[in-house]
């Protein structure tokens, strides 16, 4: 069965961004994938393989534990999938933090080979104090 771009980003969400099954990533990312980070004052990429994503999951969790991860929307446009979410954990000291982001991300070939992420970097900030 071939799955949509829609289907694969949002089954990308639900089992490896959600932190539940970080190991799966290759099963959802190329090779090596584009993540553009964007930002006003400093756009800039990186290039990441799926275990460094994995891995930076994990380094999500070590900070705020099981996370909870809700997806808001996702839409789809041929290869380019928009994803909203909000995601809500507790820090060591059991603080609540939430982020707030959004992606769009490229299919191709049935992975992920791309993406634009916008984090409210500043909300995080704030949070912290």
């Amino acid at each position: 069965m071939v799955r949509s771009e829609k289907e694969i980003v949002s089954e990308f969400f639900k089992i490896v961004r959600s932190g539940k099954e970080i190991e799966r990533a290759s099963e959802f990312m190329a090779e090596m994938v584009i993540a553009h980070q964007v930002q006003a004052e400093n756009e800039y990429s990186v290039t990441r393989s799926p275990q460094d994503y994995s891995n930076h999951v994990q380094e999500m969790k070590d900070l705020y534990g099981d996370f909870l991860l809700e997806v808001q929307e996702v839409l789809a446009d041929g290869a380019k999938v928009y994803v909203r979410w909000r995601q809500t954990g507790k820090t060591i000291d059991g603080k609540e933090t939430i982020e707030i982001a959004s992606a769009v991300y490229l299919v191709e070939d049935g992975k992920i080979g791309e993406y634009w992420i916008q984090i409210d970097r500043k909300g995080l900030e704030l949070q912290k104090k």
